[in-house]
């Protein structure tokens, strides 16, 4: 059977916490003090610590130190003097959890029917990580580039706890999927996932949404209706675009990641919710406050994990990998068997793509429309050929060489129009040079060689002209 730890001086409390966690299925060990606490822990680690804030001879967080960050001891935080500071402090400290007294017999319930799964959880996340060097994927997110592997880190460390996470990224970089990732590698992934996009509900209606409404409480209320946070109870909620809330909507959010409870629409009556909250936006927290559009205390509440997520522009190959992966669904979901020229590949490396991956899967998916058989560059739209057409490239610190060398050919044949004699110019190096390394680069990836005398973009006489001025290629030849 698992085991609990319970800290606290109060007699009452322990005596009947006590009989609680052993019902609840536990063995249990009980002490008075951080000193009784640590004489315990040196026995035995027990699967969870359940402590008092205030403890006679200090805080109930000092106990992190000999329990450690690493292993698989869940520590929760319960205490009668509640306050934003101490619930930051207690979760970024380590805290899965933070209830405030009197305890809420369900949302402790809950917190113990997840602790069993914990050790389990982070032998899973652990496989995920091993797995997602041989296959660039991480629970729903596709990537293999270092910036992704950062992202995965933080996800496996934040995943198995209860702490808040705030998301930060560009529209369309998947703050959504990285947050359905979070709640199926953690503790409540057999528990309701749901989103809600704050900027996108009438301001009107997003209280009724998050806390529901009683049967005539405004005009139109037909009937009872259960909110967000009813319905995901013991789940997770997942709030986007969080900063377009109203500011006395914050304020009852706030009330809720502190009380565990909120009040429907049209009554008084608290309702108890046991609900993991992942925030997201796409504009910096920062400036959000101090443009009076994010409460600072509801900021610091949702800031205990924050997590930037990487434009795609930055995740160097990563943006081949997304266009072959959706193009693979496509072809899967219409048994066809459609493919990118080099030319479109090297189209999309030049592209910054301002809208990420939505934008990108938004552009497979046209260009599979609009292909025969091969996806070619000129069959996206203008303003992107306007665009996929600069002289910028973007390339992460710690790129192989080789890598770089080909994507910046590439990204010049496509701004050339394909043109090889023109590309090769640019690049400084003969023509020869160029067909010899674009053969090798098409020889990597199974196609076939460049056939230099039916290259569509020179005539006869260009391809002359090119042996005139070329002598190294002439002789080849």
């Amino acid at each position: 059977m698992p085991n609990v730890l319970l800290v606290d001086d109060d007699p009452e409390t322990g005596a009947w916490l006590s009989e609680f966690v052993k019902a609840e299925g536990f063995t249990i060990a009980v002490a008075d003090s951080l000193r009784g606490a640590r004489i315990r822990l040196t026995r035995s680690m027990p699967d969870v610590v359940l402590t008092d804030l205030m403890l006679p001879d200090g805080l109930g967080m000092e106990l992190m130190e000999e329990i450690g960050t690493g292993g698989s001891t869940e520590v929760v935080v319960i205490t009668g003097h509640a306050s934003v500071e101490s619930a930051i402090e207690a979760l970024r400290g380590g805290a899965t959890d933070y209830l405030v007294k009197p305890v809420d017999i369900e949302r402790l319930r809950g917190v113990l029917q997840r602790i069993p799964k914990v050790e389990h959880f982070r032998e899973e996340i652990g496989e995920l990580r091993n797995e997602l060097r041989k296959l660039g994927r991480f629970g729903h997110i596709l990537g293999s580039s270092p910036a992704m592997h950062r992202l995965y880190d933080q996800l496996s460390r934040v995943a198995p706890t209860s702490a808040s996470v705030l998301l930060v990224g560009e529209s369309g970089s998947g703050k959504e999927v990285v947050a359905q990732t979070i709640h199926d590698l953690s503790r409540r992934k057999r528990q309701p996932f749901l989103p809600l996009n704050c900027g996108a509900v009438s301001p009107q209606l997003v209280e009724s949404e998050l806390f529901g409404h009683e049967k005539g409480s405004f005009t139109g209320a037909d009937r009872q209706h259960h909110g967000f946070f009813e319905r995901a109870n013991r789940g997770t909620l997942f709030l986007d675009e969080v900063t377009e809330m109203r500011p006395d909507l914050q304020v009852k959010l706030l009330r809720v990641l502190e009380t565990g409870s909120f009040m429907r629409v049209g009554t008084n009556e608290p309702i108890a919710t046991d609900v993991r909250l992942i925030a997201a936006t796409n504009r910096s927290p920062e400036k959000a406050v101090a443009d009076g559009k994010l409460r600072e205390d509801l900021y610091h509440r949702l800031n205990v994990f924050p997590i930037i997520l990487p434009p795609l522009r930055e995740r160097g190959t990563d943006i081949e990998l997304l266009a072959e992966h959706f193009l693979a669904e496509l072809n899967e979901q219409e048994q066809t068997n459609k493919r990118f020229s080099s030319d479109a590949i090297a189209a999309l490396y030049a592209h910054n793509w301002p809208g990420n991956v939505r934008e990108l899967k938004n552009y497979v998916h046209r260009a599979y429309i609009l292909a025969d058989e091969v996806i070619e560059p000129e069959l996206a739209p203008e303003s992107f050929l306007q665009k996929s057409h600069s002289s910028v490239l973007t390339i992460r610190v710690g790129t192989t060489l080789e890598e770089v060398n080909r994507r910046v050919m590439e990204a010049t044949l496509a701004e050339c129009g394909n043109v090889k004699r023109k590309a090769a110019e640019m690049l400084g190096i003969s023509l020869k040079t160029l067909y010899n390394r674009l053969a090798v680069y098409q020889a990597e990836k199974g196609e076939l060689p460049v056939d230099e005398e039916a290259d569509s973009d020179e005539t006869d006489d260009s391809v002359q002209d090119e042996r005139e001025r070329d002598p190294e290629r002439s002789a080849a030849e």
